[in-house]
């Protein structure tokens, strides 16, 4: 029963993703007004030459800060995970 209740979630999960995947259009942006004003203004407000890397880092910096926060609270977090699991113990290879 257990089983066929998690084949049954799971499968509303993907005919759930896959429904919202079909209507969009890739390739075809219908807006590119952000587009268009990061190539035409990017390297003269950021002094960058890959627009890439201004977008990441100069436009969207505090968003990467928050990124990188979460990323480096996981990794902490896994390490206490696994240090208990351990028992805490360092073990050093002969």
């Amino acid at each position: 029963m257990r089983k066929a209740v998690t084949a049954i979630v799971l499968i509303a999960l993907l005919i759930t993703l896959v429904a919202m995947i079909l209507p969009l259009t890739f390739g075809s942006p219908l807006m590119s007004d952000m587009d268009d004003y990061f190539i035409r203004f990017g390297q003269e407000q950021t002094g960058n030459n890959n627009e890439c890397t201004a977008v990441v880092f100069d436009y969207r910096g505090f968003d990467t800060i928050g990124e990188s926060t979460v990323l480096f609270t996981a990794v902490i977090g896994t390490g206490l995970m696994f240090r208990r699991l351990f028992g805490g113990e360092e073990v050093e290879d002969e």
